[in-house]
């Protein structure tokens, strides 16, 4: 399987599995497995906006990223962020989050 349809099978699994404990606004592969240029110990990077993110619920989805990564032999480093932060506040216009705008794969 190439390395993006892969990418993007195993990021789906996440996206279902985080929408079983909250909504999702916004769902996104990004980084070198979304410009097509990782290697095999490249990491995945995903993007998961919320209505409101609490440690609760980073904590839920750290354990979700977790054990998907184990199953398939790769790390997982999801990314959140709340619909406040990304429309309302700096990070809106920072470095990462206009970078995901841009290269990020919609899931």
């Amino acid at each position: 399987m190439p390395l993006l349809t892969r990418d993007l099978a195993i990021a789906a699994q996440l996206k279902k599995r985080i929408e079983r404990i909250a909504p999702l606004i916004d769902f996104r592969v990004f980084g070198s497995r979304a410009r097509g240029d990782a290697d095999e110990y490249s990491d995945l990077d995903v993007f998961a906006e919320f209505e409101t993110v609490d440690p609760q619920l980073a904590k839920r989805v750290s354990d979700i990223a977790w054990e998907l990564g184990l199953e398939h032999r790769l790390v997982i480093a999801p990314l959140l962020f709340s619909r406040d932060e990304i429309e309302n506040s700096p990070l809106r216009i920072s470095p990462i989050v206009t970078a995901i705008r841009a290269e990020g794969v919609r899931v």
